[in-house]
Formats: structure tokens, C-alpha cells, sequence
């Protein structure tokens, strides 16, 4: 057999990585942890009661690859996967890698139209999938134009991913791959037009837990991780599934949706050490922390990403739970996060600083780096940067040039060395000639004590000029009104610069 392995140089700063010329990646995230007594060792729960070793993951991935292989699926060809947080959706993901066929995991929330759309695209050749799913998914594909030629349930009745892998044999050598070819895709969230197909290489997984996980969450084998992001998000394939993996932890899977109770409920009966969430989420947690408190006292760390985190969050949080919310910045096409604080270096309301292994510049229009503290697009280089976009020739040429990733944000690197989050490239606002940030608004506008979320867009106003408009979710909904919005425009006006403060409110 060869050698597919990662040889991991801690002593140097940052790691170094060096990965064997026949590189597929499976073996090291799963077959490696039999070798180091691991076998036995719970790796995968989940709020449904599965209760799954490493070594009985290691035994499915090799039937799953079978399965697949058995159905005619060749090295190369994709596969979709609408399949929820549980352990199907590592036996099928790392089951393909391990047999050569390339795993993409799609948006369960989707409707059939979007998986019209990527079954066009990515031209697979089959389908797995939950059953919770069927409607949707069997929809697309009476609706595609080319039908993928397999389709299988998970489990049911009939010909299922689990009747198949029951048959199939338990051994199974990885394909031969190099570091650098395509192993893996995931599908972008299209916010800027139609998904696009990110293509991951087999390097990708290795760069993140090691850079990110191992070195700046600081992940050992004794943590247990929790993700409310799922799994077929860049950010949940990493907390829920890649570094529990890569340092040999446990992960607690939740397969319905990450409610304020819901993941109090994961946390308090699996007792995790680390908890990963979005801002969206800890402001609905911290609401229901009001009303009484949870047991929160295994976590040692919480991380955040999606969206940055205001600074207000991150106090309340802490005085809450007496733990930290780390924040970071991550994509899809970076695979994680590549910019973040950490436990022993943080800043409130910024993204934090560079990851170790990733290079970051903050550009002007013309290319050219910015000073300290002024404002421009925020690029990124690294070893797990996505390889191109599939069928996106022209988008690929516009983001990923000589090894740099344009990123879409604006960004601001103040004098200590931490990056402050502006908004999209494509958001930012000229107020009376001067560039402003809908974020740093809305930041100002969550601290007052009765609004829960706010957006802040661009409207013109009578003279056709561009000034701020706010969106309020409030804790009451009884207390909006005039008086309201007169209260939270002098609470802009004094924290903000004075042209800042939002014109219009919409509660």
C-alpha cells in the first residue's frame, strides 16, 4: 500500500506540512486512529443516539466506498449529498474520497429548483440522500434534463446506502491521488447569482484542522466538539466533522434545527468543550438566558463566523457565561476560518488576526496595499484555498489570481494587528462623501438593550442622496414607535460619527 500520509513538523513556526507524493486524504483523518489505539474510542453521538467508535467508522467508510463502487460509479465522478447531521453523512463523504469519487454536500434547505440546478451543473452521476428529503430531491430529478443514473435513500426499503453498505466488504485501499488534485466539492450560497461548485483539493482538510483547529483553537484529543452550523456548511464540515477527526476528538451531532433550546439541550446532556456557533444564534441564546439559566460549565471555548460578531454580543455573552466568544472570518472557497481571535489573544468587535499558515492584504482599487487603519478589499492566500470554481471560468479569473483569494469584503487592519470587519465590498455607503459601514451601525444599534438584530441598507432620500436606513428586530414589539426611533438615533449619535446614525426605522 502506499503511503498517503501528512508528515506534521509542530516545532517550526507555522507547522509545516508535508504531504507523501500518492496523497488521499481519508487514511489520515480515519483509518489513522486505529494505528494510534483509537479503535474503541467513541468518536460520533448524536442527540438521536447513535453512538458510533472509530473503529466502527473506519469499517463503514470502507463498505460506503464499496457501495458506491459497486454501482458502477467511477474515480472522478460526483456525487450529491442531501444527507443531515448524522453518521451516514461521514460513512458516504469519506467513503467516496476513499474510493476515488468526489462527495458534494449540498444545502438540506433547499428546494427542488435548486437541486435542478446543481444536478445540471455539477453533472453527477448519482444522488444520496435522507428521506426527510425525498419530496424535494425526487422533484429535481423528475425535473432535470439528465437524470443522474443512481439515487439512493439512506435507509428505507428497497436498494438503500445502508441495504448496500451491509453487502459490501469492509476493506477497501484508497485510490491513489496527489495532494493536489480534486477531492471534495462544496456548493457556494450563490448570494451573488446562481450556487457555484467550489473545488476542494485533498490538501484542503489538512491545511484547515492543523493551521486552524490544532494550532489556534488549540484541539486535542480530550475535546468534544459541537457545531450548530451543519455539516453541509464550509463552517460545520470543519467543527462537526474535520477537526474532531484530525485530533482524534468526539463530536455531538443535531440533526434538526440549531434552535435557542435546542442546542442548550445538546450542550447540558453531551457536556462539550467547544462549542461552535453564529451571531444570529448567541443573541437568540443570550435571549433565553434571561429568562433562566442553562449549564454551560463544560465549554472552555466558543467560536464564531458566518457574520461578524458586534462587540455587544461578545460582553453580554461573557458576563452570561463566563466564556468568550472567539470570532473569526472564513468562506467556503478558503474552506474555514482564516483570520480569528483566540483564547489568549482576542479583541472584541474585530475578526482578530491572521491565522498562522494564510498570508492576508487589504488592497485599494488599483491593487496597491492600504496604510494601517484606512479601509479597502481584503485578500487572502493559503494551502486550502479552493482550486477553481466548476464551470466558472470567468469568476474564477476574477477571484483567484496568482494564488490570492479576493474575499468580497471590506476590511480595516488597525494599528495592533486586528482586523475590523467594514461589509461587503459591494455595501459600503458614501454618506455625505465618506464611506460608512452598515455593520458598524448595526453593531451600535444591537448594544441599546431593547433591540435583538438590525440591518442597515442605503436609501436615497428626497435629494436622491444616499444616507442610512435601519431594519429593527426588537426584544418587545410592543415598544416600537416614534419614541423609539428618536431614543435609538440619539444612541447612534453618540457612539457613532455624527452622519452615521440611520435616517428611516423599520421595526
Amino acid at each position: 500500500m502506499q503511503d498517503h500520509t501528512a508528515s506534521i513538523d509542530r516545532s517550526t513556526t507555522p507547522t509545516t506540512i508535508v504531504y507523501a507524493p500518492t496523497f488521499n486524504v481519508a487514511p489520515s483523518f480515519i483509518d489513522r486512529h486505529l494505528g494510534e489505539g483509537r479503535a474503541d474510542k467513541v468518536v460520533i453521538r448524536s442527540a438521536a443516539g447513535d453512538r458510533v467508535t472509530y473503529g466502527q467508522l473506519a469499517e463503514n467508510v470502507n463498505r460506503a466506498g464499496n457501495a458506491l463502487l459497486g454501482l458502477g460509479i467511477g474515480r472522478g465522478e460526483r456525487v450529491l449529498m442531501m444527507i443531515k447531521d448524522c453518521p451516514e453523512f461521514f460513512y458516504t463523504f469519506w467513503g467516496a474520497i476513499k474510493a476515488g469519487i468526489v462527495p458534494v454536500p449540498i444545502n438540506t434547505l433547499l428546494r427542488a429548483k435548486d437541486y435542478q440546478f446543481m444536478i445540471a451543473d455539477s453533472g453527477c452521476v448519482g444522488l444520496v440522500y435522507c428521506p426527510e428529503f425525498a419530496g424535494e430531491v425526487d422533484a429535481a430529478r423528475t425535473l432535470a434534463s439528465r437524470k443522474p443514473e443512481h439515487a439512493l435513500l439512506t435507509e428505507g426499503a428497497g436498494q438503500t446506502l445502508q441495504s448496500l453498505m451491509a453487502a459490501a466488504s469492509a476493506d477497501l485501499d484508497p485510490a491513489p491521488a496527489k495532494p493536489e488534485d480534486d477531492c471534495f466539492w462544496l456548493y457556494s450560497s450563490g448570494t451573488t447569482g446562481t450556487p457555484k461548485g467550489v473545488v476542494h483539493a485533498h490538501r484542503d482538510m489538512v491545511e484547515t484542522s492543523e493551521y486552524f483547529a490544532a494550532s489556534m483553537l488549540g484541539l486535542t484529543e480530550d475535546d468534544i466538539c459541537f457545531s450548530a452550523a451543519k455539516l453541509f456548511f464550509a463552517f460545520g464540515l470543519g467543527n462537526a466533522m474535520t477537526f474532531p477527526l484530525w485530533v482524534g476528538a468526539s463530536t455531538i451531532l443535531l440533526a434538526g434545527p440549531p434552535t435557542s433550546d435546542s442546542t442548550f439541550e445538546v450542550i447540558e446532556q453531551f457536556k462539550p468543550t467547544v462549542y461552535f456557533g453564529v451571531p444570529t444564534l448567541y443573541a437568540a441564546q443570550l435571549r433565553l438566558l434571561e429568562t433562566g439559566e442553562r449549564d454551560l460549565s463544560s465549554l472552555r471555548a466558543c467560536v464564531s463566523a458566518g457574520e461578524a460578531l458586534p462587540a455587544d454580543i461578545f460582553h453580554r455573552w461573557q458576563g452570561k457565561t463566563g466564556t468568550v466568544i472567539l470570532d473569526g472570518i472564513g468562506s467556503t472557497e478558503a474552506l474555514h476560518t482564516f483570520i480569528s481571535n483566540v483564547l489568549n489573544d482576542y479583541k472584541p468587535g474585530t475578526s482578530g488576526r491572521i491565522v498562522a499558515g494564510y498570508e492576508a492584504k487589504i488592497i485599494d482599487e488599483n491593487g496597491g496595499e492600504v496604510a494601517a487603519g484606512e479601509t479597502g478589499r481584503l485578500i487572502i492566500r493559503g494551502g486550502s484555498i479552493a482550486k477553481y470554481y466548476w464551470n466558472n471560468p470567468q469568476k474564477t479569473a476574477q477571484t483567484m489570481v496568482d494564488g490570492w483569494f479576493d474575499t468580497g469584503d471590506t476590511y480595516i487592519l488597525d494599528a495592533e494587528g486586528y482586523y475590523h470587519y467594514c461589509g461587503r465590498n459591494d455595501d459600503m455607503l458614501k454618506v455625505g462623501g465618506i464611506w460608512c459601514s452598515p455593520f458598524e451601525i448595526e453593531s451600535r444599534l444591537i448594544e441599546h438593550t431593547k433591540v435583538l438584530e438590525a440591518a442597515v441598507v442605503g436609501r436615497a432620500d428626497d435629494d436622491g442622496l444616499i444616507k442610512p436606513e435601519a431594519f429593527v428586530v426588537l426584544n418587545d414589539p410592543l415598544e416600537a414607535g416614534d419614541a423609539l426611533a428618536d431614543e435609538l438615533r440619539i444612541h447612534c449619535k453618540s457612539g457613532l460619527a455624527k452622519y452615521k446614525y440611520p435616517r428611516w426605522f423599520n421595526f
